[in-house]
């Protein structure tokens, strides 16, 4: 075959390292914006992109050009490169090591995109790590409780 024609459309969250809250409101959505490049300039697309202080939620259309282990990973060093380069938190910013990934049909992209866009309101709610233990059940994911986010004390 000529061509290869695909729809996949991934879900991801990571949080930041020690799930530090340091991702300020001032300057979030210029992470963001940078976030979006990097996965654009691989060849992805951007549906949405959403967090709050301690953690990142991004939906976007995926290419099978590109390992999502390798695309995450760029996406987590670059970012932590340029927050650093920009001063934006005291020490160094890191985000905590691994992610979540899950995959939506069509028809479930724009719950999606509204559940991302929504974070904050969310989160007045259910903390971070309720959430993704949710998300590792409601999809069928096992999981070793020695690696789920831990609260800081």
């Amino acid at each position: 075959m000529p061509n290869t024609y695909t729809q996949i459309h991934i879900h991801t969250v990571f949080a930041v390292q020690n799930r530090l809250c340091l991702i300020d409101k001032s300057w979030r959505d210029r992470l963001y914006q940078y976030i979006v490049s990097i996965i654009q300039n691989n060849g992805h697309k951007v549906l949405a992109i959403g967090g709050v202080g301690d953690h990142v939620h991004i939906l976007f259309g995926f290419r099978p050009s590109e390992s999502l282990s390798h695309l995450m990973q760029e996406v987590k060093r670059d970012s932590s490169a340029w927050i650093n380069a920009n001063h934006f938190v005291k020490g160094k910013f890191s985000w905590q090591e691994g992610f979540g990934a899950f995959s939506y049909s069509k028809s479930q992209i724009p719950n999606v995109c509204n559940y991302i866009e929504t974070q904050e309101e969310h989160h007045k709610k259910r903390t971070f790590t309720e959430e993704y233990i949710d998300f590792l059940e409601k999809f069928g994911i096992e999981y070793d409780k020695r690696y789920i986010f831990k609260p800081i004390d």
